[in-house]
Protein backbone atom coordinates (compact mmCIF):
# COMPACT_ATOMS: atom_id res chain seq x y z
CA UNK A 1 0.00 0.00 0.00
CA UNK A 2 1.20 3.29 -0.93
CA UNK A 3 1.95 6.27 1.01
CA UNK A 4 1.84 9.73 0.64
CA UNK A 5 3.59 12.51 2.53
CA UNK A 6 3.78 16.46 1.75
CA UNK A 7 6.55 18.93 2.22
CA UNK A 8 7.10 22.33 0.95
CA UNK A 9 4.22 24.07 2.16
CA UNK A 10 4.15 27.57 3.93
CA UNK A 11 3.94 31.34 3.55
CA UNK A 12 5.25 33.05 1.00
CA UNK A 13 4.53 36.84 -0.45
CA UNK A 14 2.85 37.34 -3.74
CA UNK A 15 4.76 36.79 -6.69
CA UNK A 16 7.01 34.84 -4.77
CA UNK A 17 7.76 30.61 -5.77
CA UNK A 18 7.01 27.38 -3.53
CA UNK A 19 8.14 23.95 -4.43
CA UNK A 20 6.10 21.39 -3.11
CA UNK A 21 7.33 17.97 -2.65
CA UNK A 22 5.40 14.35 -1.95
CA UNK A 23 7.43 11.42 -1.38
CA UNK A 24 6.31 7.70 -1.59
CA UNK A 25 6.74 4.69 0.42
CA UNK A 26 5.44 1.42 0.87
CA UNK A 27 5.46 0.69 -2.93
CA UNK A 28 6.64 2.43 -6.49
CA UNK A 29 4.64 5.47 -7.77
CA UNK A 30 6.63 4.64 -11.15
CA UNK A 31 4.23 4.73 -14.14
CA UNK A 32 0.95 5.40 -11.99
CA UNK A 33 -1.25 8.93 -12.37
CA UNK A 34 -0.22 11.50 -9.88
CA UNK A 35 -1.94 14.59 -8.86
CA UNK A 36 -1.75 17.46 -7.14
CA UNK A 37 -5.17 18.77 -5.48
CA UNK A 38 -6.00 22.17 -3.29
CA UNK A 39 -8.75 22.93 -0.96
CA UNK A 40 -9.85 25.75 0.10
CA UNK A 41 -12.15 25.95 3.90
CA UNK A 42 -15.50 25.35 2.76
CA UNK A 43 -14.76 24.66 -1.20
CA UNK A 44 -14.78 20.98 -3.18
CA UNK A 45 -11.42 20.18 -3.98
CA UNK A 46 -10.46 20.76 -7.16
CA UNK A 47 -7.03 20.14 -9.58
CA UNK A 48 -4.56 21.58 -9.53
CA UNK A 49 -2.17 19.30 -11.63
CA UNK A 50 -2.15 15.41 -12.74
CA UNK A 51 0.94 13.41 -14.73
CA UNK A 52 0.47 10.28 -15.68
CA UNK A 53 2.68 7.12 -16.39
CA UNK A 54 2.18 7.61 -20.23
CA UNK A 55 3.35 10.84 -19.93
CA UNK A 56 0.22 13.32 -20.64
CA UNK A 57 0.50 16.54 -18.26
CA UNK A 58 -2.61 18.16 -17.17
CA UNK A 59 -3.06 21.59 -15.34
CA UNK A 60 -6.32 23.43 -13.99
CA UNK A 61 -6.17 26.93 -16.06
CA UNK A 62 -5.29 28.80 -13.32
CA UNK A 63 -2.10 26.77 -12.63
CA UNK A 64 -1.29 26.96 -16.14
CA UNK A 65 1.93 28.83 -17.18
CA UNK A 66 2.54 28.86 -13.71
CA UNK A 67 2.86 25.51 -12.11
CA UNK A 68 5.02 22.71 -13.10
CA UNK A 69 4.25 19.59 -12.26
CA UNK A 70 7.03 16.51 -12.16
CA UNK A 71 7.91 12.97 -11.10
CA UNK A 72 11.22 11.96 -9.79
CA UNK A 73 11.00 8.54 -10.17
CA UNK A 74 14.39 6.80 -8.96
CA UNK A 75 13.20 9.30 -5.78
CA UNK A 76 9.30 7.91 -5.79
CA UNK A 77 8.48 11.34 -5.44
CA UNK A 78 6.03 13.94 -7.03
CA UNK A 79 7.59 17.51 -7.26
CA UNK A 80 5.26 21.14 -7.96
CA UNK A 81 7.34 23.81 -9.01
CA UNK A 82 4.75 27.14 -8.17
CA UNK A 83 6.07 30.55 -9.66
CA UNK A 84 4.45 33.72 -9.30
CA UNK A 85 2.02 32.55 -6.46
CA UNK A 86 -1.01 34.88 -6.05
CA UNK A 87 -3.72 35.20 -2.81
CA UNK A 88 -5.74 32.44 -4.85
CA UNK A 89 -3.67 30.15 -4.23
CA UNK A 90 -3.86 30.33 -0.81
CA UNK A 91 -5.00 27.02 0.02
CA UNK A 92 -4.71 22.88 1.36
CA UNK A 93 -2.42 21.30 -1.63
CA UNK A 94 -2.69 17.36 -1.83
CA UNK A 95 -0.46 14.96 -3.14
CA UNK A 96 -2.70 11.64 -4.80
CA UNK A 97 -1.85 8.53 -6.37
CA UNK A 98 -4.10 6.32 -8.94
CA UNK A 99 -2.93 3.12 -8.43
CA UNK A 100 -5.58 1.98 -10.78
CA UNK A 101 -3.81 3.79 -14.03
CA UNK A 102 -0.67 3.00 -14.44
CA UNK A 103 1.23 4.06 -17.80
CA UNK A 104 -2.12 5.06 -18.81
CA UNK A 105 -2.18 8.29 -21.66
CA UNK A 106 -3.88 10.13 -19.13
CA UNK A 107 -5.51 10.33 -15.96
CA UNK A 108 -8.88 11.22 -14.73
CA UNK A 109 -8.94 14.76 -13.11
CA UNK A 110 -11.12 13.64 -10.90
CA UNK A 111 -10.24 14.01 -7.07
CA UNK A 112 -12.82 10.72 -6.04
CA UNK A 113 -10.88 8.90 -8.67
CA UNK A 114 -7.70 9.41 -7.11
CA UNK A 115 -7.56 6.07 -4.34
CA UNK A 116 -4.31 7.48 -2.23
CA UNK A 117 -3.50 10.42 -0.60
CA UNK A 118 -1.57 12.65 1.35
CA UNK A 119 -2.33 14.59 4.11
CA UNK A 120 -1.94 17.75 3.21
CA UNK A 121 0.27 20.70 3.37
CA UNK A 122 -0.56 24.14 3.38
CA UNK A 123 -0.01 27.44 1.14
CA UNK A 124 -0.83 30.47 2.45
CA UNK A 125 0.43 33.67 -0.25
CA UNK A 126 0.33 36.92 1.69
CA UNK A 127 -0.12 40.70 -0.33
Amino acid sequence: QVQLVESGGGSVQAGGSLTLSCAASGDSIRGACMGWFRQVSGKEREEVATVAGGGTITYTESARGRFTISRVDDKNTLLLQMNNLNAEDTAVYYCAADMTRVWSIECSRRPGDFGVWGQGTQVTVTS
